[in-house]
């Protein structure tokens, strides 16, 4: 597979990959594709506020307490009205649903993916 866009190893450490548990989630109504408003709990990196395009395949109510992976060093970002300061990962579906990138057992919140 030809790829022009590689990375070098030293362009990878730059993005900054941690594990949050996510304590709250709700509807984004003011969004224009269907959305949760969350707040992820980095332990001492903080609270970071996010959207997340995952309402295919989740309710708000099951998110609460999930531990995800969310890259956390991307400048904020305005959705609507709110200031996005991360970005849950997760795998996107053949009919564009996201299934959410999430640790195999309880770690740190904070937790660096190395």
């Amino acid at each position: 597979m030809e790829n022009n866009n590689y990375l070098t190893w030293n362009d990878f450490t730059k993005v900054e990959m941690r594990i949050g548990t996510i304590i709250s989630a709700e509807i984004f109504k003011e969004v224009k594709n269907p959305a949760y408003k969350m707040q992820v709990d980095f332990g001492d990196y903080g609270i970071k506020k996010t959207s997340a395009q995952i309402t295919k395949l989740y309710q708000p109510e099951d998110l609460i307490g999930k531990q995800v992976v969310a890259v956390v060093n991307f400048p904020k970002k305005q959705i609507a009205n709110m200031m996005s300061e991360c970005l849950v990962l997760g795998g996107l579906g053949d009919d564009k649903e996201v299934t959410l990138l999430t640790a195999e057992r309880s770690v740190k919140n904070g937790t660096k993916i190395a």
